[in-house]
């Protein structure tokens, strides 16, 4: 199907009544732009129209339900840390985008573990490998199972520390000042540094997060589900997104933007960095950090591109590549920052998934070679 539809088109896909239409692009469901040729009427995307018609024809059984919820489904998991609204990240019942203009990382650990004081997250170990500190720690400290609420916040604060810790954010202080001293910021600097970290606290069932829950289902420690997180977030589709937003930049000052858009879209790949099935009218986490971080000539000429030849815009790996760019900050740090950053919300959910004390397995729906035939009477 064509990536954008007209609205006639849409209707006859659908089946529908405009008002219906409507409906859908108000909940998020269809994402909607202006037609470049005729500023007065509205293209839709044809990817969500097919998976409106994919989600009737699955209709209501239980199979089906369950597979469509593994991949940006209905909600599975019962939480009040997050959600996304009407194109809105909520933490417990506060708009992020505006969450962030005042909160510094301990601001938001304190919301989303339900605290009533802000925790401390003291240096712990030498900078290096958070895999390995993470793994280190995990062997010391107790499983989740049976511990109450307030051991399993210090816990939490233990491990997120070693965290941080390791990806260098030793001394004492916020941890946003103890980054901006690390790469030697100045206040402007380090302010930028403290919203991308409340922008990233936390996003509802992201795979890190889930694969933290996963793990906390089991019992695993705090650290435990840390390292789950880390795991899942460094995947070139999650975290390390912004690894392949780093390489179409570079590849549009080589040979222009529009070209480079160009020769990912022909290798049949959308550009990283752009567009989230969330947010059809655009990510806010992205808008919220860039009113303060504006690209350079650069990547504002990537953005365009981009945007005209697909209409996705901005997401927070692009975000998070204009702030690194602004501030001069090493090659890997929108990784670092967005590790940081997620590990309360790990720890948000993992607690909460203890506390909640169900194992989270589904079960499979087997596509393989058939049963062997029984043998004997």
């Amino acid at each position: 199907m064509n990536e954008w539809l007209t609205r006639a088109e849409a209707l006859s896909a659908l089946g529908i009544r405009a008002q219906t239409l409507y409906a859908y692009v108000s909940r998020g469901q269809v994402a909607r732009r202006a037609d470049p040729a005729d500023s007065r009427r509205s293209l839709y995307r044809g990817d969500d129209v097919v998976a409106l018609i994919a989600k009737r024809r699955r209709g209501r059984r239980p199979a089906a339900i369950a597979a469509s919820a593994i991949a940006w489904g209905e909600p599975v998991i019962d939480t009040a840390i997050s959600t996304v609204v009407q194109g809105r990240l909520i933490y417990r019942g506060h708009d992020a985008a505006e969450w962030c203009e005042h909160a510094t990382f301990e601001d938001s650990a304190r919301l989303l573990w339900d605290l009533p004081d802000r925790p401390v997250f003291p240096a712990s170990g030498p900078p290096g490998d958070p895999f390995v500190a993470l793994g280190e720690l995990a062997g010391d400290m107790k499983p989740t199972v049976g511990r109450p609420a307030d051991k399993l916040a210090q816990d939490a604060v233990r491990a997120v520390a070693r965290l941080v810790t390791a990806l260098g954010a030793g001394g004492e202080g916020p941890v946003h000042l103890r980054l901006a001293a690390l790469w030697r910021l100045d206040d402007a600097g380090a302010d930028l540094l403290r919203r991308a970290l409340a922008l990233l606290a936390d996003h509802e069932l992201n795979p890190s997060t889930f694969a933290a829950r996963v793990a906390a289902s089991t019992g695993a420690s705090l650290p435990a589900c840390l390292l789950a997180g880390m795991g899942a977030l460094s995947g070139p589709r999650h975290g390390g997104a912004g690894n392949a937003l780093a390489a179409l930049a570079a590849e549009a000052e080589r040979v222009g933007a529009g070209e480079a858009v160009d020769r990912w879209l022909a290798s049949g790949q959308a550009p990283p960095g752009f567009g989230h099935t969330l947010y059809p009218s655009g990510d806010p986490r992205a808008a919220a950090l860039l009113r303060r971080a504006a690209p350079g000539p650069r990547l504002a000429r990537l953005r365009d591109a981009v945007f005209e030849a697909t209409g996705r815009l901005p997401n927070i790996d692009f975000a998070l590549l204009v702030l690194s760019r602004k501030l001069g900050l090493p090659a890997r740090s929108p990784l670092r920052l967005f590790a940081v950053g997620r590990s309360i919300g790990w720890a948000a959910h993992a607690v909460e998934q203890a506390l909640g004390g169900a194992v989270i397995r589904p079960r499979a729906r087997y596509t393989g070679a058939p049963r062997p035939a029984r043998v004997g009477p």
